[in-house]
């Protein structure tokens, strides 16, 4: 019986150091056994979705030590949304392998990758299939990866899905005397629950807005980003006309003149100005914290804000009182309502100057974090995973309020993103300017915002043709 049971154990051990051997025999093919090294992620300042990318590191640092053998630490550099790019840009032109993995935004695709300053991922993706990434939509795919325009090269990986939502205040369109008074004045119902604001177009947000405008009260209808600052006031502004079958441009013309200057357009850039007059003083100054601050002060009964900020819109008080819901439209003959909404978010991109140490982290970075736990964990801590698995994992819409709408939003025909291209900066910056003029000033018709598209669309085009004419 004794040497029954020492056998057992005997064989029990045997097949340990088996299983222990196997293990380092992996983590001894792997090219970066045995070493040490530190990473650098460059992101943007006071962005959750950003600093999640670190702050799960040390997860992946765990996950390197236990399959591959080698140690590694990261670090964290940070600027603002207007302030990112120079960053990014001073370094990568200097050859530079000061930031390992970029989160850029995504319309610098072009400006990264044209001057050979990031990694074209296909190769990558051939030799690693784990990261052939089946994303949520083909909108999603395109904003986070592609540049040119419609081509299949991959520039980088989504690190964040974003989009614009609304945010509501549940509390005060439940409020029986408010749905009491709205009715008798409008003739027809507040949205009693987040499927009715499918039913919301542009008129009957007005009348939402007008009703909830109430300056003796310090409550205003809504909250929009005017900001000239980056490309907040243009983020806002092309759902209005994406929404009514507008376009900015032809990427496969490159056109912009006749484009982006029509009279339809015009009517939408007007529109958008006008929804100044149902929001608090300083509205052309709002950028995205901004929003934050008048919303969870209840300054606001709605607001126009990307999914990305739901934690900060959503603070642990407010949580029973707020809604996520599609924001408004254009109503079509057939009685719906088109929604396109400005698709925000960042991909991660991969420094092309890297040594094959850091290359070789970089990739197994993200291998690991496109793991399904990875991804969950993201959405837990207040990230938007855009992995078509992840998104369809059971429970997924009950982790965070805004998720079930993130999930409406981010599909084909309800957002998509503007231009990748390598003059971005140029072409972002003479329309802030120029929409920020036209909302400061008082004449806000259709007649006066046709005379700014047709300003924007000539120097835009003039720009354009320069970048094509040098190539």
């Amino acid at each position: 019986m004794k040497r029954t049971k020492w056998s057992v154990s005997f064989f029990l051990a045997i097949a340990m150091l088996s299983v222990l051997i196997a293990g380092c025999a992996v983590a001894a093919d792997h090219p970066l056994a045995g070493k040490s090294l530190k990473m650098s992620i460059l992101g943007i300042g006071g962005w959750v979705p950003s600093a999640l990318g670190v702050e799960m590191a040390p997860d992946f640092a765990k996950f390197a030590k236990e399959n591959y053998g080698y140690d590694v630490e990261f670090t964290f550099a940070d600027a603002p949304f207007d302030a990112l790019f120079q960053r990014a840009a001073t370094s990568l032109a200097a050859r530079s392998q000061e930031y390992n993995i970029i989160i850029s935004d995504s319309q610098w695709l072009g400006a990264l990758s044209e001057p050979g300053w990031i990694v074209r991922l296909n190769d990558v993706i051939a030799e690693n299939p784990e990261l052939d990434l089946d994303y949520w939509s083909e909108s999603a795919r395109a904003a986070y990866s592609a540049y040119p325009d419609g081509s299949d090269n991959v520039w980088g990986f989504v690190q964040e899905g974003d989009v614009l939502i609304l945010y509501v205040r549940k509390d005060l369109f439940l409020d029986q005397k408010n749905r009491d008074d709205f009715k008798a004045r409008y003739g027809y119902d507040l949205p009693a629950n987040e499927d009715d604001w499918f039913d919301i177009d542009y008129v009957k947000f007005e009348d939402i807005c007008a009703f909830f405008t109430r300056p003796d009260d310090d409550l205003y209808g809504t909250a929009i980003q005017y900001s000239k600052i980056y490309d907040f006031y243009t983020g806002s502004l092309y759902p209005f006309i994406w929404s009514n079958g507008g376009e900015i441009w032809d990427p496969v013309t490159r056109k912009i003149e006749g484009v982006l200057n029509t009279d339809e357009n015009a009517k939408m850039l007007a529109l958008n100005a006008s929804f100044q007059k149902y929001q608090p003083q300083g509205a052309l100054n709002f950028d995205i914290g901004a929003i934050v601050d008048v919303f969870t002060a209840g300054k606001v009964a709605t607001a126009f804000q990307w999914a990305a900020m739901g934690a900060a819109m959503i603070p642990d008080e407010m949580k029973d009182d707020v809604w996520c819901v599609v924001p408004p439209g254009v109503r079509q003959p057939d009685g719906s309502v088109k929604r396109i909404y400005s698709l925000g978010g960042q991909p991660w991109v991969v420094n092309a100057f890297n040594d094959a140490d850091h290359m070789q982290c970089a990739i197994d970075f993200l291998k690991w974090w496109y793991q399904t736990d990875t991804q969950l964990e993201f959405a837990r801590r207040g990230g938007n995973p855009t992995i078509k698995s992840v998104l369809n994992s059971p429970g997924f819409e009950d982790i965070q309020p805004w998720f079930k709408v993130y999930k409406i939003m981010m599909q084909d025909g309800y957002s998509k993103d503007f231009w990748h291209e390598p003059t971005y900066s140029e072409l972002l910056s003479i329309q802030q300017e120029a929409f920020s003029a036209f909302a400061a000033g008082n004449d806000l018709s259709p007649e006066a915002a046709r005379r700014v598209l047709d300003d924007i669309a000539r120097q835009q085009q003039a720009i354009l043709d320069e970048w094509d004419a040098s190539r």
